[in-house]
């Protein structure tokens, strides 16, 4: 299986946080699967960092790659995607996701539901 990893689910399973489900925990963990964070996901912490809003001790980069995940460019098709979604999620970053979700048929990590409105499959964090 493709996951990809929403924000929180990247947040949450690099502090190790108990807020993760045990569903999401197993799925993330078994070898078998990939785990994917998108270029938007760390751009969104990045920003969230600058204004102040999220404090990361780590660098973020280091962390992704210490843990086992790929790292997912945005292409030119996911930004024409994600720009004619409906407006189920009005988030941009999440959008995103979901437009790399439906080309990778891969299942995004997430706890919000905003994304069950979408043609993708979630695993609840």
């Amino acid at each position: 299986m493709i996951l990809l990893l929403d924000a929180h689910v990247l947040l949450w399973w690099l502090s190790g946080d108990p807020m993760l489900s045990a569903v999401a925990r197993a799925a993330i963990a078994e070898p078998a699967n990939e785990s994917l964070v998108s270029a938007a996901t760390v751009w969104e912490l990045a920003i969230k960092q600058g204004l102040g809003k999220l404090r990361i001790d780590a660098d973020l980069l280091t962390e992704i790659d210490r843990a086992g995940f790929t790292g997912l460019p945005v292409t030119m098709e996911d930004g024409n995607v994600a720009g004619a979604l409906p407006l189920h999620h009005k988030d941009p970053f999440d959008r995103m996701l979901v437009a790399q979700a439906q080309r990778l048929d891969a299942l995004i990590v997430t706890r919000d539901r905003a994304f069950s409105s979408y043609d993708i499959n979630v695993i609840t964090a």
